[in-house]
């Protein structure tokens, strides 16, 4: 199964130009088996997920991208926003009480500079310096390719996936229909509900897909 585990709409994601209908359609046009809908620190209830699904003969699962003042954290499994989560501590905890799983969204963000990296030697460093951070000793699965990075900032992301031993997740990030089927993460195993797909995250048993290179 294929799915985009990184999609925003508006106008629960305000920077979103992509009405939720919209998404799903331009998802089935682009041969998806599936979308999580995540939200910048918002979430959908599972009435409007299961109600947008149904209308749509489409899989929608919900999930949110949280804003930490450590980086974006995809999560899987949490509910609703309570004040506190952009702290790491705190999200960390409320992941672990709620069986949730956390993928950490675009890591190149604020660690990759595209201009210095072309020094093999200031590359590694900023690769080093990445791995050591807190953020991802306690995220299931790091963002691979970002439909919307281009391909030095994935690239990036994937050796600093290597890096840590870390499995790596693709997702459009899509904020317009444009981006929609970019990017996708591959599932060999069924998924049909939001804890298939935690139960597969969690196993490792996935792997991440650039779509645009899918003839």
């Amino acid at each position: 199964m294929v799915i985009d585990l990184h999609c925003h709409t508006y106008p629960k994601s305000d920077d979103s130009f992509m009405a939720p209908d919209d998404l799903v359609e331009a998802a089935k046009s682009a041969g998806l088996d599936g979308i999580c809908i995540t939200e910048h620190d918002a979430f959908w209830t599972a009435d409007e997920i299961d109600f947008l699904s149904r209308r749509h003969g489409f899989m929608v699962l919900p999930g949110s991208e949280i804003n930490t003042d450590a980086g974006h954290v995809l999560v899987f499994g949490l509910s609703r926003y309570v004040f506190g989560l952009h702290k790491l501590d705190f999200l960390e905890a409320t992941v672990r009480q709620a069986d949730a799983v956390a993928i950490v969204a675009h890591p190149y963000r604020r660690r990759f500079l595209e201009g210095p990296a072309r020094d093999p030697n200031a590359r590694a460093e900023m690769l080093t310096r990445a791995g050591g951070e807190p953020l991802f000793n306690f995220c299931d699965a790091i963002e691979g390719i970002n439909g919307r990075g281009t391909f030095e900032q994935n690239r990036f992301s994937q050796d600093l996936g290597k890096l840590l031993g870390a499995r790596t997740t693709g997702g459009s990030d899509a904020h317009k229909v444009k981006h929609v089927g970019s990017a996708a993460t591959y599932f060999p195993g069924s998924v049909q509900n939001l804890d298939d797909l935690k139960r597969e995250l969690r196993a490792g048993r996935f792997q991440m897909m650039d779509l645009t290179e899918v003839s």
